[in-house]
């Protein structure tokens, strides 16, 4: 089994958050991800996932110099930005993928595949 990102990309510099989305809108697309968080739950591919708060929240990290240093803000400016996220296991691309079209169809939305780095053996 492989465990695959699936990410969730915004297509917009504007920072939509639940407060932001009509209350209806809202209260029907959480009852949709709900559903399908339940899905991959009783498959058994569900491993963890998580909504991101927006990038102006960020603090970016970089300790690659003689001390750290902080900035507010992301690392990088975009007009897109990542919102969310799950962590699956999948026997292979295809599944990973059939669950990403899933995905998208309940949130109306591009999401991304790709699998993640197995670590070395020991």
């Amino acid at each position: 089994m492989t465990q695959y990102f699936l990410s969730l990309p915004h297509d917009s510099e504007t920072e939509p958050t639940m407060e932001s989305i009509d209350p209806a809108e809202l209260e029907e697309l959480m009852a949709e991800v709900g559903a399908f968080n339940t899905a991959l739950q009783d498959s058994g591919a569900f491993r963890f996932a998580g909504g991101l708060q927006p990038p102006s929240t960020a603090t970016t990290v970089d300790a690659t110099g003689d001390g750290p240093e902080f900035t507010p803000g992301p690392f990088a400016t975009a007009s897109e930005y990542l919102g969310g996220f799950w962590i699956i296991e999948a026997e292979n691309d295809d599944d990973a993928i059939g669950w990403a079209k899933r995905a998208s169809g309940v949130l109306r939305s591009r999401v991304e595949v790709r699998a993640l780095q197995e670590a070395p053996a020991a």
